[in-house]
Parts: structure tokens; C-alpha cells; sequence
């Protein structure tokens, strides 16, 4: 029995179909969900949620949120999720060099919430180049 798998942020349906396997990235770390897994409600991280139908694997970037397990169904609430096609390795790069650059200054001006926002844009630029590179590996 499969798993029906359901992705949505506030602008999309990002994903939907039944799948075999999901990994996700919890915040206490990576979690994965199989058919039959035990009802679940979990915080998630930025990171790559990985799923697994037959012999493909898909791999998404998502940006926190909550990922509900009951009865056979995945529903992941995300800020935002990108498939890894959809991700732009050369804007990903120079998002993550601006990241760097507005920590940098954020660090030196000792502005909290500057360097946190700094942080986040890092963070992200990073999952991004992640999934995109792991993509590249599997072609």
C-alpha cells in the first residue's frame, strides 16, 4: 500500500502523488516514512525531502514547516518548496554570495535581526545547492 504524499505552501500545490517512501528533514533530523508509519505531527527544517517511488527518487528543497503522518497520507505544510528542476544553479550561487556578503556586514554592524535575516538567506541558498548538486550526481 502506498503512501499518498500531498506538498502545499501558501502559493501551490507543490507535489502530489502516492509514493513508496518519503525522507524529510525534521528538526531533530532526518525522518522516513514508509506505508503503515505511526501517526506523526513534526516540525521540519530547511533541507532536501527526498521521495522515492520504484526505482526514481525525487528531490525537493523545502524551507521548514510541519509534516502531519496519519493513515497512509504525507501532508507537508512548507513556506516554500522547489522541486529540483525548478532550481537555477547559477542564481543559486550568486544568491548564496549576496548571503554571504549581507552576513558579513550584518556580523560587523552587530545587527541582530539583519544577521538573522542574513542567516536565513544563507540557509536557503544552501539547500538549494544541495538538491541542485545532488540532481547533477544522479544524471
Amino acid at each position: 500500500m502506498p503512501l499518498k504524499l500531498e506538498i502545499l505552501t501558501p502559493e501551490r500545490r507543490v507535489y502530489e502523488d502516492e509514493v513508496d517512501m518519503v525522507i524529510a528533514p525534521g528538526s531533530e533530523g532526518y525522518l522516513g516514512i514508509l506505508p503503515n508509519h505511526a501517526p506523526l505531527i513534526t516540525e521540519l527544517a530547511s533541507g532536501e525531502l527526498r521521495v522515492k517511488k520504484g526505482s526514481t527518487e525525487q528531490i525537493l528543497a523545502v524551507f521548514g514547516g510541519l509534516m502531519d503522518v496519519r493513515d497512509n497520507r504525507v501532508s507537508v505544510l512548507t513556506e516554500a518548496a522547489e522541486n529540483s528542476d525548478e532550481i537555477d544553479d547559477q542564481r543559486a550561487q550568486a544568491a548564496r554570495e549576496n548571503a554571504q556578503k549581507a552576513l558579513a556586514v550584518a556580523v560587523a554592524s552587530t545587527d541582530p535581526a539583519a544577521e538573522a535575516r542574513a542567516r536565513a538567506s544563507l540557509e536557503r541558498a544552501l539547500v538549494r545547492l544541495r538538491v541542485s548538486e545532488r540532481k547533477r550526481r544522479r544524471l
